[in-house]
């Protein structure tokens, strides 16, 4: 027997379960309901290939999202957002899933009853992933192409806001936000300036929940030339709340370049933190507290040039004397990805160490431009990385095999490919206008600020 049936006023649209009779083995491994008032899936008591296989769903890159916003605001695009409501419950199981039935639902003269789910439920493993199969699934329908480069974007050559509004309110229960105004808890205002891109409400409830609003504000996230490590004496701390902390500002530096490189080298002690590390979080905390109201801002500059710069710091992690990589791009004159790490190996030159920067550049450069590609405006041009290494200056433009490149042969091939197809250029920068150096040690004040401006880091 079998009774279709649905989860509550939230989805009266929806067919969640069906009831049938426990006869089969496979039903008996069904779920239980948590203990609440809320009807949600006890999806940590799932059993690998029994009730659920692959769970893995791709989530929006930050990276993608700010090239498309650089490319609004340069092309006078208007930004529209839907919410489209329960998002999980959407999904379509492909596995067969079973639960206990509902606290207060019974089946009259039946026993040994589950409910057979047939569609996903929150907390079950595998939601996520049929959601977005399920979102995938109606975009094609409706003639998108999904991009290779971002599996969460979805192209279609042609201004049609109303018709895809119309055909995703047929799919799914949605509301039309407006303008794009708060997403991801990054908050958007746009104004005659541009758009500007700021966490303000996040750093709030960040500084209080770890009562920071009335601290002294700092004036740089990290001090210049500190010597943290890790050490046989240090004085150890409380470890889960250093994690969750260092992870939180992890997201928050979505909106906030300025806080990259502090925030990256509180990272590498996550495992055994002192002290010592604590200091640099409560530090970075006391920075935030004097730049509530900064972000990136994305400015119409007239042209969609891409470009990026490249910075090394050799050697200087006085633990394992591993070298810190750190590079930023531009699309459109503004701002769109960054990074700062310590290299996996230890290099033994400072060429040898740019050199290895170099790469992970390009490899930034050339998924940029694949990204353009896809999005319809493919570089014409090479795209220029700029370095202010002399030596690996001289290397990269240079085909001939140099004594300083065989510790990163792969590298070097790899570079030399790129710059004999006209993808890449690497033109040599003064260190003066090298604007990865904050990504890679903490500089001085004045250097800092300078950085800020220059990168489009600006309070509102």
């Amino acid at each position: 027997m079998g009774v279709d049936f649905g989860v509550g006023q939230s989805t009266v649209s929806q067919v969640t379960w069906r009831f049938i009779e426990a006869l089969e083995e496979r039903a008996k491994h069904h779920l239980k309901w948590p203990d609440s008032n809320r009807m949600v899936a006890k999806g940590f008591t799932q059993t690998y290939e029994v009730n659920y296989h692959d769970t893995f769903a791709p989530v929006a890159k930050m990276n993608t999202v700010r090239v498309l916003l650089s490319l609004a605001v340069n092309l006078d695009w208007t930004l529209r957002q839907f919410d489209i409501k329960n998002t999980f419950l959407h999904g379509e199981l492909e596995e067969e899933v079973y639960m206990s039935l509902p606290p207060g639902y019974r089946v009259t003269g039946e026993t040994g009853n589950v409910c057979k789910l047939k569609k996903a439920m929150y907390r079950l493993k595998q939601s996520p992933r049929a959601w977005f199969d399920r979102f995938t699934t109606a975009m094609k329908k409706f003639g998108y192409q999904q991009a290779n480069t971002d599996h969460t974007l979805f192209i279609k050559h042609r201004a049609e806001i109303e018709r895809l509004q119309k055909h995703l309110a047929s799919e799914f229960e949605m509301k039309d936000l407006g303008s794009l105004k708060y997403f991801l808890v990054v908050e958007v205002t746009r104004s005659k300036h541009g758009l500007f891109l700021s966490q303000r409400k996040y750093v709030m409830d960040l500084l209080a929940d770890t009562g920071m609003l009335d601290c002294k504000p700092a004036d740089a996230p990290i001090v210049e030339n500190h010597k943290l490590g890790v050490y046989v004496d240090q004085v150890p701390t409380n470890r889960e709340r250093y994690q969750r902390l260092v992870g939180r500002l992890i997201y928050l530096s979505l909106t906030h370049p300025d806080i990259t490189y502090a925030v990256s080298v509180a990272s590498q002690f996550m495992h055994s933190p002192s002290e010592d590390h604590m200091a640099v979080v409560m530090r970075i905390l006391s920075y935030l507290k004097s730049a509530l109201g900064r972000g990136l801002l994305f400015k119409k500059n007239g042209h969609l040039d891409l470009k990026g710069y490249i910075d090394v710091d050799y050697a200087g992690n006085i633990t394992d004397r591993r070298s810190t990589s750190g590079y930023v791009t531009f699309f459109g004159g503004n701002l769109v990805t960054w990074r700062s790490k310590k290299q996996n190996v230890v290099s033994r030159s400072s060429a040898e160490s740019q050199y290895r920067g170099i790469a992970q550049g390009v490899c930034e450069i050339l998924w940029l431009r694949w990204l353009l590609a896809e999005i319809g405006f493919r570089p014409n041009a090479a795209t220029k990385l700029h370095c202010d290494n002399q030596s690996a200056f001289e290397i990269a433009n240079n085909p001939v095999q140099h004594y300083q490149t065989k510790h990163v042969e792969v590298d070097r091939h790899f570079i030399k490919e790129k710059l004999e197809h006209k993808l890449i250029s690497i033109p040599f920068v003064p260190s003066s206008e090298q604007l990865a150096e904050m990504l890679t040690h903490a500089v001085s004040k004045r250097r800092f600020e300078d950085s800020l401006d220059r990168l489009g880091i600006t309070d509102i």
